[in-house]
């Protein structure tokens, strides 16, 4: 019989193709089944691309329908890319020349993001579109409204007013709530959805900034101890950054990986008191965690590859996540349902 687990799927743009890879390899075996997915950004289009596939039928059919849905959005995702570099790089004609030839010390993703703080996505009017939505649209087994969804799905966003985390769960997990999930403030326009809670639309950004991903969606009753966290960002970093872009890469890796950090103390100081039987009686679930990365792949590529997903480093990233994933089976699977595979108060504490 298969072991549950949930998967708790990090965002990072193009870097999110490495999660595509672990799912690739878990779902084309039947050692583990997937309970229950939280996802962020990247991980929440592979989360959603999983469970649209698995709802539309079950067993290998369901598993297989999954990565048919995977393969398309990345697909799409990197011809995506392509287009939407050359439209930036066309605005270089209508630059002032001072900025020009500061763009020339640059790469193309440091040009767009220095084009950004002068323009906003609300700038192109009737031009404006986000890709995300076709392409979800366009995935073989599309996300349709269900609020029994298996696995359970867990969409995590940022509410622009508030700054606080949203997580869609059930039959709130819609594409709209997916494209808000990821959505980039500087690229992207925020998604407004309806919030019965509130009576009104409320805007969303990229959810990143408030639970990348967010893991207590998979503390319910309903789910399985275990999480098995894919990461994208690397926590850890040797070499101090010195260079303008070096230190920007750093600012945006520490800074999405901030809540997961808060979260994971909060868990190790939870099983902390249980070990010091301080928390008898209380009923609480003490999960087991579980990490999945390749953190010797992601500090040799810089924080910016995130914003270009052409298929090169797109392919090379699934490749990475299917051989990570398939050394997770080998060393930790045997840790579900009885271990943490990780030392919490080493990475985290």
């Amino acid at each position: 019989m298969s072991k549950q687990i949930n998967l708790a799927l990090q965002g990072g743009g193009a870097h999110g193709a490495f999660a595509w890879g672990v799912l690739d390899r878990l779902l084309e075996g039947d050692e583990l089944e997937i309970a229950g997915i939280s996802g962020t950004s990247a991980g929440a289009l592979n989360g959603a691309a999983v469970a649209a596939g698995m709802a539309a039928a079950a067993g290998a059919e369901g598993r297989r329908a999954a990565r048919e849905n995977l393969d398309h959005v990345w697909a799409e995702v990197s011809r995506v890319n392509d287009h939407r570099l050359l439209r930036w790089m066309t605005c270089l004609d209508h630059v002032p020349s001072p900025f020009q030839r500061l763009a020339e010390f640059f790469s193309p993703v440091a040009w767009m993001e220095s084009w950004s703080r002068i323009f906003s996505p609300y700038d192109s009017g009737p031009f404006y579109s986000n890709p995300l939505g076709r392409i979800m649209a366009g995935m073989p087994h599309p996300l349709g409204p269900c609020d029994s969804r298996r696995p359970a799905l867990f969409v995590t966003a940022t509410n622009v007013r508030t700054g606080r985390v949203r997580v869609f769960s059930g039959a709130e997990v819609t594409p709209e709530a997916v494209m808000a999930s990821a959505c980039l403030p500087t690229l992207f326009r925020a998604v407004e959805i309806d919030d019965p809670k509130t009576g009104r639309a409320e805007a969303y950004w990229d959810g990143g900034y408030s639970g990348n991903p967010a893991l207590f969606p998979l503390f319910g009753n309903e789910l399985p101890r275990d999480i098995v966290i894919v990461t994208i960002n690397p926590t850890e970093r040797d070499i101090i950054p010195r260079t303008p872009v070096e230190i920007q890469d750093r600012i945006n890796e520490i800074s999405f990986n901030s809540s997961l950090q808060r979260e994971l103390r909060a868990i190790q100081f939870v099983k902390r008191l249980s070990a010091e039987g301080r928390l008898t009686g209380r009923g609480m679930k003490e999960p087991l965690l579980h990490l999945l990365s390749d953190d010797a792949l992601m500090t040799s590529l810089g924080a910016r590859s995130k914003l270009l997903p052409g298929p090169g480093l797109v392919g090379r990233m699934k490749a990475a996540g299917r051989i990570a994933a398939e050394r997770f089976l080998v060393t930790s699977a045997a840790n579900i349902g009885e271990r943490d595979s990780v030392d919490l108060p080493r990475l985290y504490g």
